[in-house]
């Protein structure tokens, strides 16, 4: 079947000509969620690896994580290229210093044709766009603001930490720096309808950025989405469910956005539920025949893109 919305490993193929993996990196950060700046439980789904790999706490330096992905996927998926992934936590929160000291080591190596920087709107600065803008001559630069909810009630209740307006306020800040632009969102926050999902696609498609990444909301063990779940207030979407709320979500998104991802992948030790979460690939076939036979696509209802 032919894809129905702009995907993530096309664009990259068409900008260097061979498959390009991304490397999934630790750099040892943390977060103002977690350090006592703003809070430290975190967000109601995180855990105390912030999303990441672990990495850091093995022992390993960005250079070590590097080589030892680089071997991985050159055999697994014949990659020639790939992208720095710094994913754990927030990836611009620490002294500028110590950021171009991480950033310099991950494009020592030659292969390393870019970097995505995983953070939260409120922590970036100037001098970190700056930064990051000055990489962006020489290699693709991604930047990747994790936004979750356009909807402010919603932050609030998964404890986030930040508006809206501070994601939009860092998407202007960024723009016209030469670096793309990312968003994270989540789809089954608790107390969302599929109205106010529909709202933070509209709010992410007016926003001008460059690409999303759709995530399911999965409980992850010893979270506070976790303690809710077992209490019975929290209810997992479906498949269906979720199924019907990213095809909703692409036919509001410019058919130019690239899309990162459709849907998670948590680590089986660590997943409560829902189960389904784990089977990436039925659940992706899932969502691109459901847009055959629906006959939609991304972009179907997006005014300036028909």
């Amino acid at each position: 079947m032919e894809k129905r919305y702009t995907d993530y490993n096309t664009y990259l193929r068409s900008l260097f000509g061979c498959r390009v993996q991304k490397i999934s990196l630790d750099a040892g950060l943390s977060c103002p969620n977690r350090d006592g700046t703003l809070g430290i439980s975190g967000c109601i789904y995180c855990n105390d690896k912030g999303s990441g790999t672990g990495g850091f706490c093995q022992g390993l330096s960005i250079t070590q994580q590097i080589s030892q992905s680089m071997d991985k996927m050159t055999r697994r998926y014949k990659a020639k290229k790939f992208i720095a992934y710094f994913q754990s936590f927030s990836n611009t929160y620490a002294p500028l210093s110590k950021l171009k000291q991480i950033y310099d080591e991950a494009l020592t190596f030659p292969d390393v044709v870019g970097m995505a920087i995983g953070t939260r709107p409120d922590c970036v600065s100037p001098e970190i766009l700056d930064l990051l803008a000055g990489y962006s001559k020489t290699h693709l630069i991604w930047i990747e603001y994790g936004l979750q909810s356009a909807n402010d009630t919603t932050l609030k209740r998964i404890n986030r930490g930040h508006t809206v307006q501070c994601f939009l306020d860092a998407v202007s800040e960024t723009k016209n720096r030469g670096i793309s632009i990312c968003a994270h969102v989540i789809l089954g926050l608790p107390g969302e309808t599929p109205e106010t999902m529909r709202h933070t696609a509209q709010v992410i498609a007016d926003s001008g950025i460059d690409g999303i990444k759709i995530h399911l909301l999965y409980v992850i063990r010893n979270t506070p989405l976790d303690a809710l779940y077992q209490r019975g207030e929290y209810t997992c979407m479906t498949r269906e469910e979720y199924t019907d709320r990213v095809c909703e979500f692409l036919e509001l998104l410019p058919s130019r956005m690239i899309i990162q991802r459709l849907t998670g992948d948590p680590h089986p030790k660590e997943l409560i539920a829902p189960l389904w979460a784990l089977e990436k690939a039925q659940n992706l076939f899932h969502i691109q025949h459901t847009l055959e036979m629906r006959n939609t696509w991304q972009g179907k209802y997006r005014p300036s893109e028909k």
